[in-house]
């Protein structure tokens, strides 16, 4: 164990000098939950210990043997005629260990262009694209304790201007026997080698987030709790011009206010109490049977950036199923977005 403690000390000593966070920040189609099973939580299960590869997306040391031979595919028509997908495989080798390979795609539809004079050109398309590679190996002396690596080759693509990066994620994760998870996850760590403009810096989306899971002895439960961003404080943000008519986005001198129903509860349990659950998700696994599960989960800064004024809603809400049938594996989640309507995520898993 005290290799371990050292091994955890290492890590936070690295992520705190490297992990940029803060600020606006490109390529965000990182952060979006591309596996049904992780958005059905929540938004991600990167502290889930067990032999399914879609776990690998939120969390590159959950890779393990008992992946070997799984392809995954996962896909979301999200918004409009937006959608994004993953794929995934794993391979274990005796020797030199467990690795993964990974591909998400953000697709931004067709978009009109025109010139200066507003004269119509032609059609264009918009994409993000990255290619991962998965790397989980285990301390030899504590096969409970493994270390795991995501070297990322980032491409956003939007008419005719690209950008360019190359990231990684490191992750921690321990295990017990008695089904309790802990795990820490530095991810999108890395470099910008082109923007789109000279004169656009871009940077990117760096998160560290800590994840608890516990399975219930007694019950057919597995319980799901996620720190994110680590190492920033501050997850508020309130629109220069928000619906009520309150903020005025050409007066400098006046901070933003939130006009929403919420200002009451910050008020009353003060902004560093909301702000705390900002970083907060929440999620829940049941297994109803061997080949059955059931999905719940809630993400409480999605709630609060998709509330309107006066009108709450589901938002933040999410859930869904995993159903097994041979070497098959299908999953479904349903993640209330806005007001509006939510998105809908399928993935399908088989073992070669």
């Amino acid at each position: 164990m005290k290799k371990v403690s050292l091994y955890f000390v290492l890590f936070l000593s690295f992520i705190s000098i490297k992990a940029q966070v803060g600020g606006n920040t490109n390529f965000r189609f990182l952060d979006i939950p591309m596996t049904s099973r992780a958005a059905g939580v929540g938004g991600t299960n990167m502290s889930v210990w067990g032999d399914d590869i879609n776990l690998v997306h939120s969390n590159p040391a959950l890779l393990n043997k008992y992946m070997h031979k799984q392809i995954a595919g996962n896909y979301c028509n999200y918004v409009s005629n937006m959608n994004f997908g993953y794929l995934a495989h794993a391979r274990n080798f005796e020797k030199a260990g467990i690795f993964g390979a990974s591909f998400n795609f953000f697709n931004y539809g067709k978009f009109k262009g025109y010139d200066e004079l507003g004269n119509e050109t032609r059609t264009f398309k918009a994409n993000d694209y990255s290619l991962n590679l998965n790397y989980s190996i285990h301390l030899p002396e504590d096969t409970s304790f493994n270390l795991g690596i995501c070297v990322k080759t980032i491409l956003s693509q939007y008419e005719a201007y690209t950008a360019f990066a190359n990231a990684i994620d490191l992750g921690a994760t321990y295990h017990t026997k008695k089904n309790f998870v802990i795990s820490l996850v530095a991810k999108n760590v890395g470099k910008v080698w082109k923007e789109f403009t000279p004169t656009s810096p871009m940077e990117l989306p760096s998160n560290v987030q800590l994840g608890i899971s516990k399975k219930l002895s007694k019950a057919p439960i597995r319980l799901i709790f996620v720190y994110d961003n680590l190492l920033k404080w501050n997850m508020k943000y309130v629109s220069p011009i928000d619906t009520a008519g309150q903020s005025n986005p050409f007066d400098t001198n006046k901070e933003p206010e939130d006009s929403t129903k919420f200002q009451k509860f910050s008020k009353r349990f003060g902004s560093n109490t909301d702000n705390f659950f900002r970083h907060m998700s929440f999620g829940t696994e049941l297994s109803l049977s061997k080949n059955f599960m059931v999905m719940l989960g809630y993400n409480y800064r999605r709630q609060r950036e998709f509330t309107l004024p006066e009108r709450r809603g589901a938002n933040g809400l999410c859930f869904g199923f995993l159903v097994k049938v041979k070497k098959f594996q299908f999953t479904y989640s349903y993640n209330k977005m806005a007001f509006a309507g939510g998105s809908s995520i399928l993935g399908l898993t088989y073992k070669l």
